[in-house]
């Protein structure tokens, strides 16, 4: 019970305080932030298409691998069970 207390009067001292020692109103700081978020959206929107690119050129090559991989191991099977090797 005094831990609930406690944590009911340290969120209510915080958010006071907050309200208090807020550099700008909420409006201010909303707009601040969908400005910063638009800018990020921007910023990383060439970074996720190269990302995008990327992971589809690695997945590509994973794909050959496996191929080149399973067609060997069937050949290296085939001739071990026909006695070649």
């Amino acid at each position: 019970m005094k831990f609930i207390f406690g944590l009911a009067v340290g969120f209510g001292l915080g958010i006071a305080v907050g309200l208090l020692l807020a550099p700008q109103s909420g409006e201010d700081t909303r707009s601040l932030l969908g400005e910063q978020g638009m800018t990020l959206r921007d910023r990383t929107g060439g970074l996720s298409e190269g990302l995008r690119a990327r992971a589809t050129d690695a997945l590509s090559q994973g794909r050959e691998m496996y191929q080149r991989t399973r067609s060997e191991l069937t050949d290296t099977y085939n001739k071990t069970r026909s006695g070649e090797m």
